[in-house]
């Protein structure tokens, strides 16, 4: 078997010995260690410095031990002495070996740090504190560890620093401030809102980091009828406060027979600032557009503390796309959020600059020109309040769900069609006011119920808003949609009332069960394709997974023939007095050669994708010879490669029996292992 990846004691972080034997002693103590280990120079001692790692990792890695300590000045110099102890014993049984000495004196060196940490700490969170509580109450200032764990992470559920401080403002007012008090204090700011985001820009990245909260910012206004700059009429407008939850602005919209056209997948938790800061957009994106859409103005914090406000000239009330030009006013003001800081500046930019024609809700121009605040994912500043409009709601509203059966490639020219239809509806006044893709892997991560009586999981789904003045015309629209699913191998569901429209949407904000199938880091992104090459990019997605698959499955034989080539664990009976050779007779042969023939297939499988599948490749028992590529039959899954069936079964018959029961439960628990290093694509 491989090497230890764990002989640090305490380690229950993703960190691997080699990450905290670099960020606690360095590069060169590692290269000290592998060389030892290979002299065979370890033993006793590297076990007492695992030791001290182990305890300054878990110290700094847990707030709460952080917290007890630095309230107890005995316990932390009873703790460092236990260290220096351990070192000590380490030198006494060295000899005169330089690397030891060497890496002794690394060692020593980190735990002077480690303890020259806890003043530093108490001494900053002090100044921190009289700093920072001339501008906010001091229970917003909170060093303890349960905010601080808090923050550490965003949806992505990625660690890399706690936060040094976490601060709640309770007024807008104090943004500024605060973040010119975190620049004096040389604190690296975090913006968080409701810590939804799947791209990581809320995790601190260094320990000496300040995490502006902004969810008590939660002023919302009532609905109001605006004049915005450059227009004639008034219109409907809402205010929000960044840490306004997007569910509330919804409702608020809602309740006045009104849309709020942002409407992301974590509308229950994600705030509004994140919404600005992200551009976030949701199923609504398909008629209204995104977060920079529908914004009338925002205001934010610069990274120097300075205000600005941000407001749209001329809004075309519309997709930002179909103007000739999007006119931005940018004024900035000083700290106190009055005193002009310079003069206002009118940026323009060419309205088809943000989105090419024929792309569907994301936008091209993710820089966005240099538009400030907007997409940047907090990056240039804090967002801490934004104006949005609000569109009329349409009388009725008639929710579809599409299952697809078929090949995917076949399918996804639905979604075209689709637009195509209510699109070309001149004078109808039916739209498409939402849309959702949803593809096989996201439906089997989110657990899909099948609506259809198939009893099989669909190759991809398809959910649509479809609304009307006219509940006819609505109705109508709905069941050609259907119809057109049905010609690709499609079945469609209506839903009418809004408990049944809202089932059918439930799975769309799932996307946290996807967490069950992914290791440490999802990676989230929208990805700008025009709908006519969806089913091309859909098939270009689906050859990165079965390629990753294919690799994970031969790195799968390559950590099981060397499980084979070593001690084999066995459960003796009374048979003990046979030993292993007797006991395992030509077995581990056998299961070698049995990797051998799989690999041999699955090597074919992944070097001929392309190839026809009807050339000479690897039998398979019960296997139908399918027609088209290999990569074809292997998305449709008249072909597979399963360790199910071509290794876990051979192997249970091959060392059946309780003896061999240990060999059988760690060759499950390597594949197990392998299985957690795999990574997919889900589309939705």
């Amino acid at each position: 078997m491989t090497a230890r990846l764990r002989e640090i004691p305490y380690n229950y972080t993703s960190f691997s010995d080699r990450e905290i034997v670099l960020r606690i002693l360095g590069d060169e103590a590692w290269d000290i260690i592998n060389t030892l280990r290979e002299e065979r120079r370890t033993g006793r001692s590297a076990q007492m410095l695992y030791e001290v790692l182990g305890d300054i990792w878990v110290l700094t890695r847990n707030p709460y031990l952080e917290d007890d300590l630095l309230a107890n000045r005995k316990r932390r110099e009873a703790l460092v002495g236990a260290l220096r102890h351990r070192l000590n014993a380490v030198e006494e049984r060295r000899g005169n070996n330089d690397k030891v000495k060497r890496l002794l004196e690394l060692a020593d060196e980190a735990v002077d740090r480690f303890a020259a940490e806890f003043e530093h700490t108490l001494q900053l969170r002090r100044r921190a504190l009289r700093v920072l509580s001339r501008i906010t109450r001091r229970d917003n200032i909170q060093f303890d560890g349960l905010a601080r764990v808090s923050h550490v992470t965003d949806a992505t559920d990625w660690r890399v620093e706690y936060p040094f401080v976490v601060l709640h403002p309770d007024t807008e007012a104090e943004v500024a401030h605060l973040v010119r008090a975190c620049i004096e204090l040389e604190l690296t700011i975090i913006p968080r809102g409701g810590g939804t985001g799947y791209t990581g820009g809320a995790i601190p990245l260094t320990k000496h980091s300040a995490v502006i909260n902004t969810e008590k910012l939660d002023t919302l206004s009532p609905v109001e009828r605006l004049t915005l700059p450059g227009l004639t009429a008034p219109y409907a407008t809402v205010h929000c406060g960044a840490g306004v939850v997007t569910r509330r602005v919804m409702e608020a919209a809602e309740a006045n027979g009104l849309v709020f056209a942002v409407d992301p997948t974590s509308a229950d938790a994600s705030c509004i600032g994140g919404n600005v800061a992200m551009n976030a957009g949701g199923k609504k994106a398909v008629l209204w557009g995104t977060a920079l859409d529908n914004l009338a103005s925002w205001k934010m914090v610069t990274p120097d503390g300075l205000w600005m406000l941000v407001e749209r000239l001329e809004h075309n009330l519309g997709k930002i796309h179909d103007t000739e030009h999007a006119h931005f006013r940018i004024s900035r003001y000083e700290a106190d959020g009055k005193m002009p800081h310079g003069e206002p500046e009118v940026l323009t930019i060419a309205g088809g600059s943000f989105r090419k024609a024929g792309l569907g809700k994301d936008v091209t121009d993710k820089f966005l020109s240099g538009l400030p605040g907007i997409q940047k994912e907090g990056c240039d500043g804090i967002i801490t309040s934004a104006t949005f409009i609000l569109h009329r709601a349409h009388e009725h509203t008639r929710t579809v769900c599409l299952e697809f059966f078929g090949q995917v490639r076949e399918a996804v020219p639905a979604i075209v069609e689709i637009t195509t239809l209510l699109h070309n509806r001149t004078g109808s006044q039916v739209f498409l006011a939402g849309l959702e893709h949803l593809d096989e892997r996201y439906l089997k991560a989110v657990g899909y119920a099948t609506k259809s009586k198939r009893g099989s999981r669909p190759k991809m789904v398809l959910v649509a808003d479809v609304v009307s003045d006219d509940a006819d015309a609505a109705a109508k629209a709905a069941s050609e949609i259907v119809r057109l699913a049905n010609l690709r191998s499609g079945e469609g569901f209506i839903a009418v009332s809004a408990e049944a429209r809202k089932k059918f949407w439930l799975d769309r904000a799932r996307t946290a069960a996807i967490a069950k199938h992914t290791n440490a880091f999802k990676v989230n992104e929208d990805v700008v394709i025009p709908l006519p090459r969806m089913g091309d990019y859909c098939d270009g997605v689906e050859r990165i997974n079965i390629e990753l698959s294919l690799k994970n499955k031969l790195k799968l034989l390559d950590a099981l023939d060397e499980f084979f080539g070593g001690e084999l664990p066995l459960r003796y009976q009374d048979d003990e007095q046979l030993g292993d050779a007797e006991l395992l007779g030509n077995r581990p042969q056998a299961a070698k050669q049995l990797l051998a023939e799989v690999r041999a297939r699955w090597q074919w499988l992944l070097d001929n994708l392309d190839s026809d599948v009807g050339r000479a490749m690897p039998d398979a028992a019960g296997e139908a010879r399918p027609t088209g590529s290999v990569f074809q039959a292997l998305q449709n899954h008249s072909i597979r490669a399963s360790w199910k069936r071509e290794l876990r079964e051979p192997l249970r018959q091959m060392f059946s029996g309780s003896t061999y029961q240990p060999i059988l439960d760690q060759c499950n628990a390597v594949h197990q292992g392998v299985l957690k290093s795999r990574v997919f694509v889900a589309l939705h």
